[in-house]
């Protein structure tokens, strides 16, 4: 299915911690063409400098000096020469810094500050304004965009996401320990779901994906599907 270039659709790809999104989302993009935006990766870049400042003493962030610093905190992105997108903060590439462990611990109680969050929010509108873009994150479909063309929901079993994220974690080298993995998961899940501003939640127009047991090819093949449909139908 091909999407003519006036259409520049804004297609959301919201879900749980570790389900998939950032990797469904960008095979999404790479397909049509479009800009991908991975704004999990912008909360993890302002958990790092809070980290990096000292505004996180057991476990809990500074939100007073966070949100006075908000205006120092400068996050693009930027492709590299082999095409994967690196996460920029302050003009330094922290791409792998904000996928440490750490960080993945930290990221929640960072998120549900209401500034943090509106701070991005404002950022993640001007990224996408022109549309042809996708976006993976938590409240793309119910509050960044929710008019968004497309709307997807993914989600997967607990285990089968801490199973992927250990993996990863292993492949880039960084040491940890499954169960924690697992922990940390369940515990995002919970912060995330039940923080008062954008929590995470599934928009009533989105369409469900559990991924629990399929390939990303297959992935694919089902969004291609999608889209034919809702594109076809939208002729008629």
């Amino acid at each position: 299915m091909t999407i003519t270039p006036d259409q520049q659709l804004i297609i959301a790809v919201d879900g749980h911690s570790s389900s998939g999104k950032s990797t469904f989302a960008r095979a999404i993009a790479r397909e049509l063409g479009y800009l991908y935006i991975d704004s999990g990766a912008m909360y993890r870049a302002v958990t790092l400098f809070a980290i990096e400042n000292g505004m996180i003493s057991n476990e809990e962030p500074d939100e007073g000096a966070l949100i006075e610093a908000l205006d120092r905190i400068h996050i693009r992105f930027e492709k590299n020469a082999d095409g994967t997108q690196h996460t920029l903060l302050n003009g330094r590439d922290v791409e792998k810094e904000i996928r440490d462990m750490q960080v993945s611990e930290l990221v929640s109680p960072v998120s549900r500050i209401r500034e943090v969050r509106r701070k991005m929010v404002e950022l993640q509108r001007k990224l996408g304004k022109k549309g042809g873009i996708v976006m993976d994150g938590r409240d793309i479909g119910t509050t960044v965009f929710p008019r968004a063309d497309i709307k997807i929901f993914l989600t997967s079993e607990p285990e089968t996401r801490a199973k992927r994220r250990y993996r990863e974690l292993q492949e880039k080298g960084i040491k940890t320990d499954y169960r924690n993995v697992l922990k940390n998961i369940n515990e995002r899940d919970r912060i995330d779901q039940s923080r008062e501003e954008s929590p995470l939640k599934m928009a009533p127009d989105a369409i469900l994906l559990d991924n629990s047991h399929m390939t990303p090819e297959e992935q694919m093949e089902w969004f291609r599907k999608l889209l034919k449909k809702k594109y076809h139908a939208d002729r008629h």
